[in-house]
């Protein structure tokens, strides 16, 4: 049984937060380079490519719950999370230095290749997120702190992204060139090493509180009929359940939007790449915001009320310029003012939105405690894996979409700046901002249905906290 957890230091946030960091890089090489480098520089075509990506994808969301089944449920002297932790360092950190680094194959040799590091990648970043992610709702029950330690984990993991894209676009690409191996092999490299080290630290750094964490289900034995009916009790949980669909909505809109946004910023503004990378590099800025601002937001209202403000917010000022635009009331390509107000918006905006996933996970850690007064089980992994499968699932829905809505718009292939039709331009900026905000707005509507607050939580963890004392005492 789980002893009474120490209090949680400054030190903790940073060990747990940490972790993110490889999670960070992994992101920002699948999001923004990898389909490029396999294309563009080693000349793999594009439906292989994109095809090999997908299917890891959807392996990925797959393998998210499993693990996160696995972990609640494993009996170990390293607790319930760490063996996992522990076991995915290595093999992340090898299969990512060779993704980036492939031998000579023919183009459908390189294709297997590109897919099964890509599917291996993604698995072993799955084993050490979901039990990192989770273990939150185990170090701490306090309201409040779990806001805390997430926003270090955000803070971290966005980080770790945008270091490796600020070093890419700044220095290596200027060393060797955008077209050149290697630059990406470099790349690939140092990102195996910072994930190496991060997931290695971050393990190392929290693993004193292993004694202070849930121990798994006293089970001799676990059949897949009994799995599968504590599954459905589970997910029944009502605050999960609105949680679960208010990121389904949310990725679908984000799916799209991602797609959209070098259109938006290349053609709908008209922006250089040499203006946007700075931006790229003020985001450092976004992600250090919310480390300040969510705890505090938090401590003054129950979550579910600060993440409805802070989406609300989000959804309206998020497309605030592109329909300002699309009226008339916002300045036009040519004017001085256009790229200082887009970087301040996309500063702010970027905040809002980290600050709005650290609010959001802190209300899936409470679940934790309300799902466990009704079941008696305690099953973070399987309540943020099942966040993260919903994500993953649907993003490529809002690519698929995305492609749709191009085609309907007839947005020409190949085109430069300023050469598009206006009212292709003028289609492309009501799809980005009015037509998304609908996807957003069913995500704020779901959240509507989340009813757990500080009060009612802080009641239901005295009880458990009684629960366990009894036992202690009955052992």
């Amino acid at each position: 049984m789980a002893g009474e957890r120490p209090p949680i230091t400054a030190r903790v946030r940073w060990m747990y937060g940490i972790g993110s960091a490889a999670y960070g890089v992994k992101d920002n090489g699948f999001s923004y380079f990898l389909l490029f480098y396999y294309n563009q520089v080693l000349g793999l075509p594009g439906v292989y490519a994109g095809l090999a990506i997908l299917i890891a994808m959807i392996f990925d969301a797959v393998s998210d719950p499993v693990v996160g089944l696995w972990s609640d449920n494993t009996r170990s002297r390293w607790g319930r999370r760490h063996p996992f932790m522990y076991a995915s360092a290595f093999p992340v950190a090898f299969v990512y230095f060779f993704l980036w680094n492939p031998p000579e194959l023919g183009e459908f040799g390189l294709f297997i290749y590109l897919t099964v590091a890509s599917v291996l990648v993604r698995f072993f970043i799955t084993l050490y997120e979901i039990p990192s992610s989770a273990i939150v709702a185990e170090l701490t029950d306090d309201y409040d702190e779990r806001t805390r330690m997430l926003s270090y984990r955000y803070m971290m993991g966005w980080y770790g992204g945008l270091t490796m894209a600020v070093l890419n676009w700044g220095v290596f690409m200027v060393l060797w060139g955008a077209g050149s191996e290697t630059t990406f092999k470099v790349y690939g490299s140092l990102g195996a090493v910072v994930m190496l080290v991060a997931i290695i630290g971050s393990s190392a750094g929290l693993h004193r509180y292993i004694r202070y964490l849930q121990p798994a289900p006293n089970r001799e034995s676990y059949r897949f009929r009994e799995l599968f009916a504590d599954l459905k009790v589970t997910l029944a949980n009502r605050n999960f359940a609105a949680l679960f669909f208010a990121g389904l909505f949310a990725a679908i809109g984000a799916g799209v939007a991602t797609n959209f946004d070098t259109y938006i910023i290349t053609h709908f503004w008209e922006f250089a790449p040499e203006q946007w990378r700075w931006v790229i590099a003020s985001l450092f800025i976004s992600a250090l915001l919310p480390l300040y601002f969510a705890p505090r937001i938090t401590a003054r209202w129950d979550k579910k009320r600060s993440a409805m403000g802070i989406y609300a917010f989000q959804i309206v000022f998020s497309a605030l310029p592109v329909i300002l635009r699309l009226t008339g009331w916002f300045p036009g390509n040519d004017s001085p003012w256009l790229f200082p107000l887009i970087w301040c918006h996309t500063i702010v905006n970027v905040a809002v939105i980290v600050t709005f996933g650290i609010v959001q996970s802190s209300m899936l850690a409470d679940v934790v405690e309300h799902s466990q007064m009704t079941t008696g089980r305690r099953e973070e992994g399987l309540f943020f894996a099942s966040r993260s499968f919903a994500q993953k699932a649907t993003s490529g829905v809002g690519a698929f979409i995305a492609g749709i809505a191009l085609d309907l718009i007839s947005f020409p292939k190949s085109a430069a700046p300023g050469t598009v039709d206006p009212d292709t331009i003028w289609n492309l900026g009501f799809l980005y901002g009015p037509v998304l905000m609908t996807f957003y707005f069913l995500a704020l509507g779901s959240i509507a249905f989340y009813r757990i607050t500080r009060h009612g939580h802080n009641d239901r963890v005295e009880v458990l906290r009684g629960d366990r004392a009894a036992a202690r005492v009955a052992d």
